[in-house]
């Protein structure tokens, strides 16, 4: 096993009340051979100074403000580290995160990615998982995840706190798509997916913060229509370049039933905002209907479950022949 450097990530905008605690977790991480970059995107609150008292332990980047996006993708190009590793401001890592993700991606350097699982606690509800929440329900406990493309062409899995990638596989993915304003984390791991198997660990090993009223992730909440015209962006790019990138059938047609999906949303969100009641009632009638049929996929032999074999495959691969 090597010791490979980890480039860690963390951008922020207007957390100065936050900020220290989400790095004072990174530095308890049992594994210790990291770089933390923080990429300020135009804060205009007390980031700087909260920032300053770190010194040289951590390295700052400033911008104006761009996105998270362009802040990650900033952040990742002046590390130096084999892998990288993304952290939103207001979360939190088990100490062992690190050390368990690049051992599993010691076992095999070709693997892309590791994908830990993340548990969600949110203030008006029960705490739940990442992966129960994607309905993405691994056999083992850690190993190789075998069908990653297959099962992200179907549903969005929480990505950006609970990965560690590759250089060369960021790098070959082209990073965050800084054109997009929203769902830049399902793009990347979409591309990511096209590269083969990832590992992953079922055990929540990131705590999610609900997001304050200001968060990016609340204001996409309330710009649904931008939000689907993103999604719907994302995929006609894959499929228009889905020969040149060895996207398979089954992906292909996972992609176009999601593109008509939330096609229909948009038209059923146009026809709501019209004054006249029969335009609304289609609409509505529209978005019920697209639900249904979710319900009926996701129920069917033909929603991809996680397939997955377990870490003794990866040891058993890299042991010396007798």
């Amino acid at each position: 096993m090597g010791n490979p450097l980890v480039s860690v990530v963390i951008p922020t905008y207007n957390r100065a009340g936050i900020i220290s605690r989400t790095i004072d977790d990174i530095f308890r991480q049992t594994y210790r051979n990291f770089e933390l970059i923080v990429v300020d995107d135009g804060s205009t609150d007390e980031t700087q100074s909260v920032l300053k008292r770190y010194g040289d332990r951590i390295r700052v980047l400033t911008q104006d403000n761009a996105g998270p996006a362009v802040a990650r993708n900033r952040g990742a190009r002046a590390g130096h580290g084999e892998i990288i590793a993304f952290q939103d401001s207001d979360d939190s890592w088990h100490p062992t995160k690190l050390a368990r993700q690049v051992a599993l991606l010691e076992m095999d350097k070709s693997i892309p990615c590791c994908l830990c699982n993340v548990l969600m606690r949110l203030v008006d509800g029960k705490p739940f998982t990442s992966f129960d929440h994607s309905l993405v329900r691994p056999e083992h406990a850690e190993g190789i995840w075998l069908n990653v493309l297959d099962v992200l062409t179907t549903r969005f899995v929480l990505f950006n706190q609970a990965a560690a990638i590759r250089r060369w596989a960021f790098e070959k993915a082209r990073g965050f798509p800084e054109d997009l304003k929203y769902l830049e984390d399902y793009d990347l791991p979409l591309r990511l997916s096209l590269q083969g198997p990832w590992t992953f660990i079922r055990e929540p090993l990131v705590t999610y913060g609900e997001s304050s009223p200001t968060s990016f992730s609340e204001r996409a909440k309330k710009e649904s229509a931008i939000l689907r015209e993103c999604e719907a962006t994302i995929y006609e790019r894959i499929l228009a370049t889905s020969e040149g990138i060895g996207l398979n059938r089954n992906a292909r047609r996972n992609l176009r039933r999601r593109l008509r999906s939330v096609q229909v949303r948009i038209r059923a969100a146009q026809l709501m905002q019209a004054r006249s009641p029969v335009s609304r009632f289609f609409g509505k009638s529209l978005i019920k209907r697209d639900r249904y049929l979710l319900a009926a996929y996701r129920r069917s032999p033909w929603f991809p479950q996680a397939l997955t074999t377990p870490v003794e495959a990866l040891r058993a691969a890299q042991a010396p022949a007798a």
